[in-house]
């Protein structure tokens, strides 16, 4: 009776993604422990629930839910299709794919001046910064507040007069608004705007059905909630202020996406930029996105658009190569994907706790290392990840 307890138990645990799986299934134990991680999330109020997905080229290797849609006692149970404000990863899954796809095509050059679209950084301070730059976050541009009726022309006009913060192509400094910026040049180097772009030239061929900005209202039972600083609480509206500001199509936030979708994403770069027959990019552009691109002396590496090491890089936990890269949401999403080891992990959640970022930080390296780890014994998982 113990041995058929215990086959049942592997086989609730393993079949809801066995159908669409190729690779085998992570060991009963490693599921066990992402439980259990994902369960003490919610316990201490990080979260309200989540997805986790773990993949590989040909698939799913790994699904499940866990918790709630939102932080409401009421709330139904988070489901595998749930919805997400992605956040940021809206600067590598859109806004990067769109802009290396005009490289590719020739209509936009990583190492042209963003002067050629933006004549407002033609003047002498400005003039070295390049489209590289804004993509790796090297352009000297900071953060400011943006405001109605025009927070895009604001954005420009300012990016442009203020003095850079290091350096340009050197110092690493994270802003919102040289993303904001690339979404912008898409408009100008293609003619459409940047959420009609990614969805003819990525979203659809790829099969990406439930990815978009400003979620249709069919989809509303499926959006899990974000809070607002003031404890407000959105469904179906970006949590960032900035893509709010901007009518909810921005470069740097404002898509929305599933687990199974991001995971479609995720494999067309591991295969070089094709999935079930769709190219959607070249292999070589492929590779020259995930290129290292060092800041900081060093200290710093991205890809263009792509963290690869850098205070954001808590997703590549430990196992991950130094060729895997990936990205992290304010919102409570993380993906990160390493083509070397055939592995990727995406994590998307319904965040609660925005202060103790050290904490989330902890959940999504913890995350990762559990995929990663598969071979570890598992007394030694635990006692890394401090479970026990």
């Amino acid at each position: 009776m113990r041995h058929l307890s215990c086959l049942v138990l592997l086989l609730i645990l393993i079949v809801p993604c066995a159908s669409s799986a190729v690779a085998p299934s992570p060991p009963l134990s490693v599921i066990l422990d992402i439980d259990l991680l994902m369960e003490h999330a919610i316990t201490q109020r990080l979260i309200a629930g989540g997805v986790v997905l773990i993949g590989a080229r040909d698939g799913a290797v790994f699904q499940r839910a866990y918790g709630r849609m939102s932080a409401e006692p009421s709330s139904p149970p988070m489901r595998q299709d749930a919805i997400f404000d992605v956040a940021s990863l809206t600067k590598v899954v859109a806004t990067t794919s769109a802009v290396m796809k005009l490289v590719e095509e020739g209509r936009v050059s990583v190492t042209g001046p963003v002067a050629a679209w933006f004549p407002e950084f033609g003047g002498d301070a400005k003039k070295g910064l390049l489209v590289r730059h804004l993509l790796t976050h090297t352009s000297g541009i900071t953060d400011f507040p943006l405001s109605l009726p025009d927070p895009l022309h604001q954005a420009v006009e300012g990016c442009a007069a203020r003095p850079s913060r290091g350096e340009i192509g050197n110092s690493f400094c994270y802003a919102d608004l040289n993303f904001i910026l690339l979404g912008d040049l898409v408009r100008r180097a293609s003619g459409v705007t940047l959420d009609r772009y990614v969805m003819e030239h990525f979203f659809v061929p790829l099969g990406m059905v439930d990815t978009f900005y400003s979620p249709p209202p069919d989809v509303k039972p499926r959006l899990s909630a974000t809070l607002l600083p003031d404890g407000g609480v959105l469904t179906g509206e970006p949590q960032d202020i900035h893509a709010r500001q901007l009518g909810g199509v921005a470069g740097h936030a404002g898509l929305f996406s599933t687990a199974a979708d991001l995971a479609r994403f995720c494999r067309m770069l591991m295969n070089g930029g094709e999935l079930d027959g769709r190219r959607v990019l070249a292999e070589r552009t492929v590779a020259e996105m995930t290129a290292p691109q060092y800041a900081e002396g060093g200290k710093v590496v991205r890809g263009l658009g792509w963290d690869m090491a850098s205070p954001y890089s808590a997703p590549r936990g430990h196992g991950f190569s130094d060729r895997s890269f990936g990205h992290t949401g304010y919102s409570g999403g993380s993906i990160w994907i390493d083509p070397k080891q055939d592995l990727f992990v995406v994590l998307l959640t319904a965040r609660l706790d925005f202060r103790h970022t050290s904490d989330f930080n902890r959940l999504r390296r913890d995350l990762s290392t559990l995929a990663g780890s598969c071979a570890a014994p598992s007394g030694e998982r635990q006692a890394a990840l401090g479970l026990f």
